[in-house]
Parts: C-alpha cells; structure tokens; sequence
C-alpha cells in the first residue's frame, strides 16, 4: 500500500547515466530553472536538507550565492547562478532528493557545471564566507578540497 513512500536505492549505471547527463547540460539548460529560485526557497531547502545533500553540496551553493551577491557580476553570469540554485531548490529533479543513496547526485552535478562556468567571478572573499558557513554548519574539519579543486580547473 505504500510502495510509494518507500525509498529506493539507485543502481550504479543509473548514477552513472545521470552523471553523464547532468555533465552534459549547457548554460541554457542551466538557466530555466532560474524561474525556481528565491532566497527564501533557498535556505529552506538547504536548512532542511544540509546533512543530506552533504557539504559538498552546501559549500557549492554557498559559493554560487555569494558570488550572485557581488555586484559587478554579468547577467549571463547571474542567469547561471539563479539557474543552478533554482534547480537545487526544485522539487522535482532528475532523482528525487529522497533517494537513497543518491539523491543529492543531479543537483551536484547541476551546481558543479554552473561553479565551473563562472568560476572566474568566484573570489577567495566568495570562498572564505563559503567555508566560514559550511565551517559553522559541518565543523571545523569540513573537506571542501573537491569544489575547490573544480573551481582551479
């Protein structure tokens, strides 16, 4: 009766399947979820699901916030950005965020391709008041090395 509600754990080729879609989304796929995002949807989503999602996650929406908060940054840019945290903030996704094991995958994905189109603009004040969160969220021994290495290409 309730088959529904009951998580399911995804296979190994389905993450990687995922995985090579999400990597292959441009910009503009990107973007349309802009229509998605809002400050307060954000930390709603992230308050709620931080554990979660994990703080690779948590540190790359933070660094896509506060650079989105800069105010020199291009449209195209922000486009990006609002594109990226929207997705995340989207119920709906690629895999549910319920998904055992792997539902934070899709919206990784989606904020590492947008952290990695503007991570010119992305600052070390962007990065400190990242990991300055992250740090008072996770703790002190919080491993950002992933996101940052991305972001040094």
């Amino acid at each position: 009766m309730f088959e529904k509600f009951k998580k399911k754990k995804i296979g190994k080729d389905q993450m990687e399947a995922i995985n090579k879609e999400v990597e292959g989304m441009n910009e503009e796929e990107i973007q349309k979820h802009g229509k998605h995002y809002s400050d307060e949807k954000l930390w709603n989503k992230v308050r709620k699901f931080a554990k979660k999602a994990g703080a690779s996650a948590v540190y790359a929406v933070l660094i896509l916030y506060y650079t989105l908060q800069k105010p020199d940054i291009p449209v195209k840019v922000k486009a990006t950005i609002l594109g990226a945290l929207g997705y995340f903030i989207l119920p709906i996704d690629l895999i549910p965020d319920v998904a055992f094991g792997a539902g934070f995958i899709d919206d990784l994905g989606v904020l590492t391709a947008a952290l990695i189109q503007v991570a010119v603009h992305v600052d070390d004040e962007v990065k400190t008041k990242a990991r300055e969160k992250l740090e008072k969220w996770f703790g002190q021994e919080v491993d950002t090395s992933d996101i940052d290495a991305k972001l040094q290409g």
